[in-house]
């Protein structure tokens, strides 16, 4: 199998791409020359208009499609692989009342002004998602869900109370890196209220986050689009159980932020 590839569009390596943007003038023909032009200075070979929309009376959306020149070395991409196996509800389970030999508590939010439930409650939540049930589905997982909107400090008092074994939270408010500001502020509360080996495993979940960033933003696993109640079930058993867990070894996030 090559190690090297280019998107593909209407015949192998032709290199073809769609994308999509918002410029903020009317729709007219000189905006959708705007934003040809646009896609020419991206490097963009041949691009075509195929739909140009006006938002309002001073902005356009556009989609352009043309073709890169760039490549891809599969050898150079980066993802976190999961390095713990997918449980079932029943293996779940049994492993937390044999092992742990009490039920495991978990408090669930969406922090800051983040109002969005549905990630949080897709994972927590006994319906689920996809015809997965939920952690609530779980009878030996003790769930806690704030909601909407909790405030970092009423999360930590919340989560020091209930005694949580782990925190999730979902972040899909993303304007001006509220997610990323949000967590580093929400690790750096766990930090300042509770000595190593008493904080709470730290979970956050979202659309916008990159898996690659827990050390940077000083949780212990970033989960991203497509995951499952399953694959959090798994991680936290894994971690909790499986692990004799110990407070990880990560770097101090940054006060910077990242794309």
């Amino acid at each position: 199998m090559s190690r090297i590839v280019r998107p593909y569009g209407d015949t192998t390596g032709d290199g073809m791409v769609q994308m999509s943007f918002t410029l903020p003038i009317p729709h007219d023909k000189r905006a959708e020359g705007a934003a040809l032009q646009l896609a020419a200075k991206m490097g963009l070979d041949g691009a075509m208009l195929v739909h140009a929309k006006a938002i309002g009376e001073s902005y356009t959306f556009f989609v352009v499609y043309g073709a890169t020149t760039h490549l891809v070395n599969l050898d150079e991409v980066k993802v976190v692989e999961r390095d713990f196996p997918h449980m079932s509800p029943k293996e779940v389970n049994d492993a937390v009342r044999e092992k742990l030999g009490r039920k495991l508590t978990v408090v669930g939010a969406c922090i800051g002004t983040d109002a969005h439930t549905v990630g949080i409650d897709a994972i927590l939540n006994i319906k689920g998602v996809a015809g997965e049930k939920g952690l609530e589905y779980y009878r030996e997982l003790r769930v806690v869900n704030l909601g909407a909107q909790v405030a970092v400090p009423d999360l930590v008092n919340r989560a020091v109370d209930e005694q949580a074994d782990a925190v999730l939270v979902s972040q899909v408010v993303t304007q001006k890196d509220a997610h990323l500001h949000n967590t580093r502020e929400m690790s750096a509360a766990f930090r300042e209220a509770l000595p190593p080996g008493k904080r709470p495993l730290l979970v956050v979940g979202g659309p916008r986050f990159d898996e690659n960033a827990a050390a940077d933003l000083g949780v212990d696993r970033i989960f991203s689009r497509g995951t499952m109640p399953s694959d959090v079930a798994s991680f936290l058993v894994h971690r909790l159980v499986f692990s004799n867990r110990t407070e990880p070894q990560t770097t101090e996030p940054s006060n910077g932020t990242t794309a």
